[in-house]
């Protein structure tokens, strides 16, 4: 899996500090011009892993994010589009895992050609690492990035 620091998107650091602000993370920002407009995909999630994000906080996002990036963009011919991460996110981007420090994931290691799964205890830009086991018995798991084949979120 790559890792592709978030801030190197396009508008990523104009606007994450906005969205930090209101209390949430920015996961995903895509800005893509279409046919004379420009569409924009935005996810955010809590900064609380037990929190999940709903219609009432896309909105309070949306409110305030799109005013910025119209500025930004110079045009208010916009389509905006904003979402939480959904229950059964697939990660697309190494760098998201520290976003989703305390979230159940589960991991497909090349390395063991198996999931792995467990809670985010730490990300760095290399690897993830990932307390599994039972209550009893639980201990941690480092993954490297580049031995992971995909990821997703573990709906419970």
């Amino acid at each position: 899996m790559e890792y592709k620091a978030l801030d190197s998107f396009p508008y990523y650091k104009e606007c994450a500090p906005l969205v930090n602000g209101l209390g949430y993370e920015l996961v995903e920002l895509h800005v893509t011009p279409q046919k004379g407009t420009v569409r924009i995909v935005a996810v955010i999630a809590s900064k609380n892993a037990e929190v999940d994000i709903g219609v009432n906080d896309c909105s309070k996002v949306h409110h305030a994010l799109l005013p910025r990036l119209e500025a930004l963009l110079g045009t208010e011919d916009t389509y905006m589009e904003l979402t939480s991460p959904g229950m059964e996110r697939n990660i697309k981007n190494a760098a998201e895992f520290a976003i989703f420090t305390g979230r159940e994931v589960r991991v497909w290691d090349k390395t063991v050609s198996d999931w792995v799964g467990g809670k985010i205890v730490k990300a760095d830009t290399t690897s993830v690492t990932l307390e599994t086991g039972s209550e009893q018995e639980k201990e941690q798991k480092t993954v490297l990035f580049e031995d992971i084949a995909k990821a997703k979120f573990i709906h419970l």
